[in-house]
């Protein structure tokens, strides 16, 4: 059943990439693409890889910052666990890359599974504001008429705005959270009522970070931060194509590029990430052809160096490629598992 689900979405995922690819790259003159790759410079394409590590290293903090009242974790640690965790969203349905770290705080650390997944949760919850704040800022600064970008707000503005409003509310107040169990176990047999309450109690204590205004700050800024350096990743690719757009076309392009992760597409958002890409730099005057060129380029940019280093740190760790998968599974197990009491 397990496999069967893992196939149905790699397909899905799959079949939705494939239909933005030819969204994105229809009509393209492939000799015009190709002579815009021919001038791309290196040293600015190196840059902007090396860029990004340093965004992998503050998403770490951020992780830390919210595990402290948990667990403190060097960040050393962390930073390896955010590297092979990247990789596994990468190359891997299902997100399996946030689930292989979450097992691996867990077998090192000892750190509850359902807490640490509250945990990731919450800092999804941070990426979509900060990425709607960015496209929100960066059209204040612009002008651009892209439907796309419009449209991935209308959908993960509610989305992400309303899951944060819910977590910071239940951090403040976890008492609602348990009146809210306390009801469902009037109606619900002991057993069930039991696990379901044992989970609230996981939750409750995965938001701990929240409470803390030193370790709120400290996320928050860290969440700002990171996407900001991710944002001169793409602005070094643009200036390894010289091209003479500005931090709030990069800015715009990470955010919009970012929110439509609720894409369900394949590893990696392939086709999805190119397509947004496209769109936006074609909608600001751009040559298509250019503009898929730069697409494909940042795209690789950001995922083949973070995805090289993530599987040789999952090698270090005693695992392999079959163990990204597995994560999933032993996630999902261990949480149904009465853990929390």
């Amino acid at each position: 059943m397990k496999h069967s689900r893992k196939r149905l979405a790699l397909a899905a995922g799959t079949i939705v990439s494939a239909i933005f690819l030819v969204l994105a790259f229809r009509g393209l003159q492939p000799d015009k693409f190709w002579s815009s790759l021919a001038v791309v410079s290196l040293p600015w394409l190196l840059a902007a890889m090396l860029i990004y590590f340093a965004a992998v290293v503050v998403i770490a903090l951020r992780w830390q910052f919210l595990l402290r009242a948990l667990k403190f974790v060097p960040l050393p640690a962390l930073t390896k666990l955010v590297f092979i965790g990247y990789m596994g969203n990468n190359v891997y349905p299902l997100r399996a890359g946030d689930a292989l770290r979450i097992v691996l705080l867990r077998r090192n650390y000892s750190v509850p599974l359902l807490r640490s997944t509250t945990i990731v949760a919450i800092e999804r919850m941070f990426d979509g504001c900060v990425m709607l704040s960015f496209v929100l800022f960066s059209l204040l600064l612009i002008e651009v008429e892209a439907s796309e970008v419009e449209t991935i707000v209308s959908i993960s503005a509610p989305v992400f705005a309303g899951a944060m409003l819910v977590a910071l509310a239940l951090a403040a107040k976890p008492n609602l959270l348990r009146r809210a169990t306390y009801l469902a176990l009037k109606i619900l047999p002991h057993r069930i009522g039991a696990l379901i309450s044992g989970y609230a109690e996981e939750i409750i204590a995965g938001l701990e970070g929240l409470r803390s205004p030193v370790h709120l700050f400290g996320a928050v800024m860290s969440s700002f931060i990171t996407w900001a350096i991710e944002a001169a990743t793409y602005l070094f690719v643009m200036r390894a194509f010289d091209l003479e757009l500005n931090y709030a076309v990069a800015l715009l392009i990470v955010g919009a590029v970012n929110l439509a992760g609720l894409i369900p597409a394949s590893p990696g958002q392939v086709g999805v990430n190119e397509f947004v890409v496209i769109s936006i730099l074609t909608a600001l005057g751009i040559a298509a052809p250019l503009a898929a060129a730069y697409a494909v380029v940042v795209h690789i940019a950001i995922w083949l160096p973070i995805t090289i280093a993530g599987f040789a740190l999952l090698l270090k760790q005693g695992l392999g490629w079959a163990d990204i998968g597995r994560a999933t599974d032993i996630e999902s197990a261990e949480s149904l598992k009465a853990e929390a009491s």
